[in-house]
Order: C-alpha cells, then structure tokens, then sequence
C-alpha cells in the first residue's frame, strides 16, 4: 500500500504545484530568519549573520529542486516543461513549424488514408463472435494449389449440400450469394434492392441474434421453403425504411421477384454479412434461387453453375490445418458424389480438384484479390513519401540546431546533462510530428473515403468501411513516434555531440570550417534526393502507363455513349411480344433531345460479362473460342465500330429467315483464313449452322490490356432464350440526364413490372475496368509532387541556414576580391554535388525497384528512357532552383558589414 500511497502523493502535487512553492518558500525563510538570528545573538553583525546563514543553508534554487524532485512526478513535469519550451520555440520560427506540420501532414495523412482503406478490406475482421474461427472454402487443383487456375471460391449447389452434409472439421457450413439485387413489389412498382441467399447454418455461422424474431435455419433452406413458403430476414435500415419501424413486421409480406415472401425475423444494424464490401439489406433462403433468378435457375444447373460461396465456422479446439486435412480427406468422394458427367469427373481427378479452408476472420471479398498488389504498391508509395518528409525534416532540423550550438553548449557547461538536453530536442519532434498527425487526420478521412469509391468502381452496390477504429489508432499513433524519432534524433545527438570548448568559441569562422567538414547533413540531403527520385520514377512510369492504356484503340468510340440497364426477367412479356416492346422502346427514346441513335446489346464492351462459343468452318482447325454479343440493329453504327464487308441486322432477321452472325477481323480470318466470309456458314456445338452477313472491326471486349479477341455478333431478334435482359446504348449529345428521365417515365408507362432503368456510361466501365491502374496513377503523381515540393522546401532550407552560417567567410572572401558571380559558382557549385549524388544514387535505385511495377505496366518498359530522363531533369530542375536561391543571396552580402558583425 505504501508505493500506492506514495504514487498518488506525487500525482496530487503536480496540481498543488503553486501552493506547494509558497509553502516551500515561507520555510525556507523561516529557517534562514532562524540562523540569522541565533548567528546575531553570537555577536555576528546582521550582515555577516546573513551570509553566514546563507552559507550554512547550501544553494537555495538546489535545494528547492530536490525538493521538487521528491514531492513529485519529476519526468512529468520535465515533459511539461519541455513541452512549453518546444511551443515557444515553434512560435519563434512560425515559418519553419508552419512548412514542418505540413510536410508532416502530407506524409502521415496519406499513409493513414491507405492503410484505412488496407484495413477496411483486408485487416478488419467481421463483427462477430469469435471470427477467427471461421473459415472461408475454396477449391484448388493440383497438389500445391497454385496452378495456373490459382484458388477458386465459388461453388455449384451440389457441392455446397454435400459439404453441408458433413461435419468433420466444422459445427456449421454455409453457403451465401451476393453482390447482387432483389426485385421487390413497392408502391411504385418493383425497385431494386441489395440481397443474399444464404443456407440454413448461415447465421449459425455467423453466430448472430435477431433484433426481432428469428434469424433462417435448415427449416427453411428447402424446396419451397416451411409450410407458409419462403421467409426472408431484413436488416434494421430496411425495416425501419420500408416498413417505418413498425414491431408488427414479423408475418408480413414482400414480393420479391414476383413472388410472396414473409419476413420472419428484423438483423441488427452492427450485422454485416460475410461479405465486407457488400451490404445485403434482405436475406432469403438459398433454395428460392429459382424463384429470385427466374428465369434462370443456377440450382437446376447443378455442377456446371457456379454461384455461390462458402464460409463455415470450425469446431472448438480444431485448427485450421486440421480442417484442411479433412476437406483433403472427404475431397474425392464429393468430387465423386456431385460431379456425373465423365469428363469432367476425368479432369478433376487428374488435376487433383480438392477442398481447402483458408482463414475466414475477415469474410470473403473478391475485390482483395483484385486490389491487393495494387494496395501493396500504394502503401510503400505511401511509406516512401513519409520517409521523404521525415529525411526533410531532419535535414531541417539539423540546420536549424546548428544555429543554436551555443546556447546548448552553455547550457552544457552550466550543468545540463547531455540526455535531458537531448529530451528536450526530441519533444520539440514530438510535437511538431503530434500537430503533423492532427493536420493529416483532417484530411486522411477524405481521402480514404475517395479512395474507397475507387475501389468499389465496378461492383454494383458495393461499400467499403474505412471507419478509424483500433488497429488504424495503432498505426497512427506507431507512425507518429517513428516518425519523431526519425525527424529528431540524428539532430538532438548531433547538436549535443561536439566538443564543449569547440562550441563555446566565438566567432563564425570555427562553426563554417566545421559546417564544410560535416558530412551528415549533405548525406541526409542526397537520401532525400534519391528518394524523390524514386518517387517521381515510378510516378512517370504509372502514369505513362495509364494513358497508353486510355489511348489504346478500343474498336469503338467511348465518349458520348450512356447504357441503359434493363431488367426484364420479371414482366409478363415474351418473345415476339418482348422483341416488340424494344423495338418500341427504341423508337420512342430516340425522338428524344441530344439521342443521336440507340440500339440494344446483350454485353457492353468491358463490363465485366463475358460470353463465349465454340465454332468451327470447313477452314478453321476445329473448334475455335469466340467472344459473343447478341444486338439489335444500328449498334454498330451507334458503337462506331466499322462495318468493313457484308450488312448489318435487321428487324427482320428473325429464326424464319435462318441464323445469321457478324464476325469480327480477328474472328473472320480464323475461321476463314484467306477468304471472303461473306455469305459461308459456322457452326456451333449444338450443329446450329449460322451464315455469316458481315465483318466488323475488332473490339476489346473483356480488358483494355488484352488483345482484342476473335469476337462474334447475332441478332437480338433470333434470342430464344426466356425474357430476356438487354441493355439500351445510346449515342447522345449534350447531358444524359433529360434521357434517364425520359427512360423512366417510359420504362413506368410501358412496362410497370421493372425497376426503373439505370443509366451510366461506357466510358465509365472503362474507368472502373481500370480502376486499379487508375487509383495507382494518382496517387503516384500525387507523391510525386509532394515529392518534389518537399525536396525543394528541404534543400532550400537546409541549404539557406548552412550558407547563413558562412556569412563572414563569404564577407572576407569578397572582401580580398572575390567577385559575385564566383560567389554565386561556388554556392551552387558545393549544394549542386548534393543533387547529383542523390540523382545517381536514385536513378540506380529505381531501375532495380521499378521491376516490381512491371505487371502494372502496360505499353511501357520499366527502363523507359523519356521517363527516367524527364524524371532526372525535373528533379534536377527544383534543386538547381533550391541551390540557386541561397546562392543569389549570399552573392548579395556587404563584406564590410559581415565583418563588423563578426
């Protein structure tokens, strides 16, 4: 207890500090008026009494501070202390802490930025209980995993029920669909909302309570649902949005898809689902895939549809290797129990098709596998950046506590421990990198949340958390407290460093012969050069990229083209009836203000889909891969895609007529190398013949970065396929507003079963199918300014104190007949070795490191000349001009008055 006590002793007079002194003070008076008193009755004088008094007592501000030390918290208090010095210190300097804060805020608010972008998609793990012991499924090939299949996490419904079956490893496996929309009834018609389908042990997986009543079990992941049919889950927004909070929800109704649903239970607002960039706002039963599908039907495809993933939750006490050990093991009878047909059985036994659990703490998201090598860039991007500041700040600092040598080294001689002073310095770091982080922290919320939308660019109704929470204030508070170090320590140990007497003479001239011999600071300076060189190299490299990948011919012209997004699968219309209600539809948006023209297409170009088919002629060499789009007449007219031979379609060109197909350059001179195509036959794996009526240009259709592949086209009109789905393309001039307007209220009038039309743009699928490119071009350039910024504001300052310093030997040296333009040559020629030690060094460097961007790059050599020559030149550019500057100004000094001040 006596520690304690003593503890909270010591913590009670740091706010007892003013009392304490004066009690202190009346005591110590009383002692010293007592030996006055007793040396006046030994005979004394009263001025001997009072020095002998005085004398006997010992120093009084000595013994007052061992006082001190003793009532209180001593660091405490030397951390106070400190603290105030360094805040009048910046005070003092208003520029130099100004330029400080902001190099800092630069540096730690776009490293915050990312790495909450980083921990929202990768890091974070679900709000559950227990999440490390989820385990997310997928399925490998080969013994190692890593074939060039690479690992694949989704799922035919076949596979799911037999794993589903089986609980060696696990207490409960689930299967879940997402990322997609529900059709449901509201009072204006269908609209869309965000849904999943989920198995029964989802949310016994997931380990999560109901708000109100209850959550889906195996109960009701049947055919046809329990004994009142199927029942959905909704989350506490939709609720409260749809059915205004009301707590007699539970037996209500919705129809979704066309069909009765109840809703059986009300998720809490902290439920996220399994999935952490995509927010489900209604979950359903995995077996009413058919019914929310229709008209297609993944359940019925069995193993040859693909749809769904897996998460399960692991059993107490076993491991995740020992839950890869018995997917290993159940691997070959699933494989055998789902897959009938036998070549595919064939080939999964003989690429070793097996189960495998990987960690499921965080959920499962497709864009990780996309944005992890991109994100990993950005961050040492990001570390580099900061690193740069830090290099800067330090070069400054350094400068800075040259100028104060004396007054450390008096205070040195005056008592002062080399370590408290050395504290002291590294508050004054502290603070500025404290305020540094609080500027960053302003804007780093922005920029995440910009960065967020990049990410989910392409993924319709996708979401990313960047919210602060502990692992971000680790990182914050972790990158602070280096970067103090960084920016403080070299130049705390470096001014308390000297020798004593060497610091305390006067006169300049010793501190400008030693300023030349230092060779710290312009090592810092080169580093920092080599690091913004660095820097803008891979910036160039990026951004030469990205606009060799925006003016690569696509086969069509993006600009000007909106997309209308239809979704048909729910109305009543079919076939002809369906065909017509396009066609009108068509003609009717046309008269529209700015619609040049508008056609349907199955797929737009990089969208994301992909259809392909297999056709063979009596030329080509069996069958041959083509990319497929079905369309409606004028798209290419409407795509700007050039019609080299043959016609276009119809709306006559209907299954009466027989089937007809455009095929691409690529395509043409595959399947009929050499020849005219125009009017000869294809046929597919079915033995559908098809003639072919034309040739068109070549259209990148799946990615920018590919080749355009051999692609095909077929009339929308010969679609047998059950209602389907086409998106409207329309070449507009001017805004497409008044045309997302238009599509509505016709859309509402002509068919009131479908959710309303979305409209977006080509060129805007053409941003997202490069957004990784994209987010990692602007940031690049981003660093790279800042780079070259703060390598001009650390060189030129840097530069300016140490040319300051060598005021009277510049004084003398004009004195004994130097002239100005010597002057100015041997300033700039000293710093201007700095900057061509650090381009070398960086140059060198980025060669080797730029070979980690080269999967990134596309059109562009990691060794690109122009690159590294107009990166050398624009740094070489802003340090001449930080050399220049300090140079001018020592040119500029009066020799006579340089040496009266010395």
């Amino acid at each position: 207890m006596e520690p304690l006590r003593t503890v909270f002793s010591r913590s009670l007079s740091l706010f007892r500090r003013r009392r304490l002194d004066s009690d202190l003070d009346e005591e110590v008076r009383s002692h010293i008026d007592f030996a006055i008193e007793e040396n006046l009755q030994a005979g004394m004088s009263r001025e001997e009494a009072r020095t002998s008094a005085l004398r006997s007592f010992g120093g009084l501000t000595q013994i007052k501070e061992d006082y001190r030390m003793q009532r209180g918290l001593p660091l405490i208090e030397q951390i106070g202390r400190d603290v105030r010095f360094a805040i009048r210190q910046l005070r003092r300097s208003p520029g130099f802490a100004l330029t400080a804060v902001l190099t800092l805020a630069l540096g730690l608010g776009a490293n915050t930025a990312v790495f909450s972008l980083i921990n929202g998609l990768m890091l974070r793990p679900l709000p559950v209980p227990h999440p490390d012991e989820l385990a997310v499924i997928r399925i490998d090939r080969n013994d190692d995993g890593d074939s060039v299949y690479g690992h694949n996490y989704s799922f035919p419904a076949t596979m799911f029920r037999a794993l589903e079956k089986r609980h060696d490893a696990f207490q409960s496996v689930a299967g879940f669909a997402g990322q997609g929309t529900f059709q449901v009834r509201g009072s204006s018609g269908n609209v869309e909302i965000p849904g999943a389908m989920v198995g029964g042990e989802f949310f016994s997986v997931m380990e999560t309570a109901p708000l109100l009543g209850r959550l889906l079990g195996p109960q009701d992941d049947q055919p046809g649902g329990t004994s009142t049919g199927f029942g959905v889950v909704i989350t506490e927004d939709l609720w409260r949005r749809w059915f205004n909070g009301t707590p007699d929800v539970l037996g209500r109704r919705m129809t979704i898809a066309n069909a009765p649903f109840t809703v059986v239970g009300v998720l809490p607002k902290s439920f996220v689902g399994a999935d952490p960039t995509f927010r489900p706002e209604i979950y359903a039963p995995l077996w009413a895939e058919p019914v929310i599908d229709a008209p297609y039907n993944n359940t019925a495809g069995g193993y040859h549809s693909w749809w769904m993933r897996i998460i399960a939750r692991r059993k107490a006490g076993v491991s995740l290797e020992q839950a890869n050990a018995a997917l290993l093991a159940a691997s070959n009878s699933i494989v055998n129990e789902v897959i009938e047909d036998a070549d595919s059985l064939a080939d999964a036994r003989k690429n070793h098709l097996h189960l495998a659990a990987e960690s499921g703490s965080t959920g499962y998201s497709y864009l990780r596998k996309v944005f992890r090598k991109p994100l990993g860039i950005v961050f040492v991007l990001c570390a580099a950046m900061l690193l740069l500041a830090c290099l800067n700040l330090a070069s400054l600092l350094m400068a800075r506590s040259a100028a104060r040598e004396r007054e450390l080294a008096t205070r040195l001689a005056m008592g002062a421990t080399r370590r408290r002073l050395v504290q002291q310095l590294l508050v004054e770091s502290l603070l500025i990198a404290l305020l540094g982080t609080a500027a960053g922290m302003v804007a780093a919320p922005l920029v995440s949340r910009f960065l967020a939308s990049v990410v989910v660019a392409r993924t319709h109704g996708a979401t990313l958390d960047t919210s602060i929470d502990f692992r971000v204030f680790a990182f914050i508070a972790l990158a602070s407290l280096v970067s103090a170090v960084l920016i403080g320590l070299i130049p705390a140990l470096r001014s308390t460093s000297s020798s004593l007497n060497e610091q305390i003479k006067s006169g300049s001239h010793v501190s400008s012969a030693r300023e030349r011999r230092r060779w710290l600071p312009r090592v810092l300076m080169s580093l920092e050069v080599a690091l913004a060189l660095l820097l803008v190299v891979g910036a160039g490299l990026l951004a030469t990229s990205l606009l060799r990948l925006y003016r690569t011919g696509l086969g069509f012209e993006p600009n000007g083209v909106a997309v209308l997004r239809l979704d048909m699968g729910k109305q009543s219309l079919d076939g002809p009836a369906l065909m017509r209600w396009y066609e009108e539809f068509g003609d009717a948006l046309r008269h529209e203000p700015g619609v040049r023209s508008i056609s349907f297409a199955s797929d737009t170009p990089l969208n994301g889909s992909i259809w392909t088919e297999a056709y063979k002629s009596p030329l080509s060499k069996g069958d041959q891969e083509v990319y497929m789009t079905s369309i409606s007449p004028d798209y290419f007219q409407t795509m700007r895609i050039p019609l080299s031979q043959g016609r276009d379609f119809t709306w006559k060109d209907t299954l009466a007529g027989g089937h007809k197909i455009v095929l691409s350059q690529q395509a043409a001179k595959l399947l009929f190398p050499g020849q005219n195509p125009v009017g000869q036959h294809v046929v597919d794996f079915s033995k559908v013949a098809y003639e072919v009526i034309g040739v068109v240009g070549d259209v990148h259709i799946a990615s920018v970065r590919k080749n355009a592949p051999e692609s095909g086209y077929v009339p929308m009109t010969q679609d047998d396929s059950k209602k389907p789905s086409y998106t409207a393309v329309v070449r507009l001039d001017g805004s497409a507003v008044p045309l997302a307007d238009a599509a509505r209220r016709l859309a509402a009038r002509t068919a009131p079963d479908i959710p309303a039309p979305v409209l977006t743009t080509i060129s805007g699928d053409l941003d997202a199918t490069i957004s990784s490119e994209r987010m990692m071009a602007m940031l690049s350039v981003f660093f790279a300014v800042c780079a070259l910024v703060v390598t001009a504001i650390g060189l030129y300052g840097t530069l300016a104190y140490t040319t300051a310093r060598r005021t009277s030997e510049i004084g003398i040296r004009m004195a004994l007949g130097a002239q100005r333009g010597q002057v100015v040559a041997m300033v700039f020629r000293e710093n201007a070795w700095i900057s061509v030690c650090g381009s070398v060094c960086g140059l060198a460097v980025a060669l080797l490191a730029s070979r980690a961007l080269a999967s990134f790059l596309y059109g562009t050599s990691v060794r690109d000349p122009w690159v590294m020559v107009g990166s050398v030149a624009a740094l070489t550019a802003i340090a001449s001009a930080a050399s220049l500057v300090p140079a001018l100004r020592a040119a500029r000094i009066n020799p006579i008055q340089a040496l009266r001040a010395e």
